[in-house]
């Protein structure tokens, strides 16, 4: 077997091959749980709420991969936000504008909602 490269076509392997392998160290690809985004204008406030859909994949979930009765950190991969334009009131209770880490307590008849300064995986709440 003969093989006959040229100088062109050596380089150009050469580049083919380093911008291959420099795309897949760059690429940023997505968590299995993908992130969303919900935004609404509620009022004069515009109410924005990021998570990560959990991916179910036949677990149980309530009581099971999250247990009942103790707080979780609603969501997958990431701590779900929900932020406020304007000062809002909820359950006649004050609640100043700004983003905030959204933790709940579910339980088998009623759920305790927390807007918890702590935005991020390592905040504590």
């Amino acid at each position: 077997m003969n093989l006959n490269f040229s100088l062109a076509s050596v380089l150009i392997l050469t580049l083919c091959t380093v911008a291959n392998v420099q795309s897949q160290s760059v690429l940023d690809l997505p968590y299995a749980s993908q992130a969303a985004q919900v935004k609404q204008r509620v009022g004069v406030t515009d109410i924005t709420i990021t998570y990560h859909r959990p991916v179910v994949n036949g677990r149980k979930i309530w009581g099971g991969l999250v247990p009942l009765g103790q707080v979780w950190r609603a969501g997958a991969n990431e701590n779900t936000t929900i932020e406020f334009s304007t000062p809002v009131s909820i359950e006649s209770k004050p609640l100043p504008a700004g983003t905030y880490g959204l933790q709940m307590i579910p339980n088998a008849d009623s759920w305790t909602v927390i807007f918890s300064k702590a935005k991020t995986r390592s905040e504590s709440t």
